[in-house]
């Protein structure tokens, strides 16, 4: 978001939607610069972490693009959440490497453009992970009619969906950050610019922000969740239903995957979100900001490379195709 382009939003929204941003204003992201006497460590573990997530989705991506037996409704979501794992990942874990090296102040067009491309990502993120536990729902539940149900036409429908749900929440944390007003220079107690640690921090009202930051947290979150819910509910419903015990094998396997990203996204995000906010959770919530927003990306691509066969079949036949 350029400032050009901050300009023409400011001007959309009208004078009584948003404060007129101070362009003297800067964020000093202190992160972790608390501890000196560990920039060397974090600095090198960080940036390994970011290089294989780089690395792994990537692969995943071009993994799934090149290889004919992945082309299926289940590896089409897995390739669009690779996607938005390596962006959201992005937004966040060069700074925060570039801050471990010199610490250098983010403009407030920098700041704003960090809360939009993020929170478009993260609630991008929890619509696919919805999708693929519908997905599943249809895998386990109705196989014989799977290729029909899941059609193509409505697997971009649902990819569509997830990024429109994502825009929409960006443009409403935008607007949110845009009404708070900031003088001189803000020191933020985290790596990454986090609205709701913003709205603390503003020298304005803040009710109309927390307003937008609850309403879509409410519609998206508890949304999204409840279509995995209900989705596992299904599923583990089919599962005690089938006899022999290979085949509950067989159709838990299917869903192993999924469950375990599942279950590391949503357990994060409720520990951020739900947990009273005080001095010391501060410190400990900037550890867990730092699983959702530079380890899990990386352990999404590893958990569905070693536990899928599928996975591991095209990795060998594009190894081999390359030998030959």
């Amino acid at each position: 978001m350029s400032s050009l382009g901050l300009g023409l939003l400011l001007k959309s929204l009208g004078p009584q939607a948003v404060m007129t941003p101070d362009p003297t204003v800067e964020f000093s992201l202190m992160g972790f610069a608390g501890n000196p006497e560990l920039q060397l460590a974090l600095f090198t573990a960080f940036l390994v972490v970011y290089l294989m997530t780089l690395l792994g989705n990537l692969g995943i991506i071009i993994l799934i693009r090149t290889s004919p037996q992945l082309h299926s409704p289940m590896y089409y979501f897995l390739g669009n959440l690779a996607l938005v794992d390596l962006l959201y990942s992005t937004v966040v874990t060069p700074k925060l490497l570039s801050d471990l090296v010199r610490q250098k102040p983010l403009s407030y067009v920098g700041c704003v453009t960090q809360v939009f491309v993020f929170s478009v990502f993260l609630v991008t993120e929890c619509f696919l992970l919805a999708t693929m536990a519908y997905d599943r729902y249809m895998a386990v539940s109705h196989p014989l009619h799977y290729s029909v149900l899941m059609s193509p036409r409505l697997c971009v429908q649902l990819v569509g969906g997830s990024y429109l749900a994502g825009l929409l929440n960006g443009m409403g944390q935008t607007i949110g950050m845009l009404n708070l007003s900031f003088c001189g220079s803000v020191v933020v107690n985290l790596f990454f610019c986090d609205l709701s640690l913003l709205a603390s921090l503003s020298s304005s009202d803040s009710t109309l922000t927390s307003l937008i930051m609850t309403v879509p947290t409410f519609l998206f979150g508890v949304s999204s969740s409840l279509i995995v819910l209900v989705s596992y509910i299904a599923i583990v419903s089919t599962i005690l239903s089938i006899r022999s015990a290979e085949g509950k094998c067989k159709a838990f396997s299917t869903c192993a995957s999924h469950l375990t990203t599942v279950s590391i996204f949503y357990g994060n995000g409720l520990f951020v979100y739900l947990k009273p906010s005080s001095l010391k959770s501060r410190e400990e919530d900037k550890w867990v900001a730092v699983l959702y927003t530079v380890v899990t990306p990386m352990l999404n691509p590893l958990i569905y490379s070693l536990r899928n066969q599928e996975v591991k079949e095209a990795l060998r036949r594009l190894r081999a195709r390359k030998r030959t």
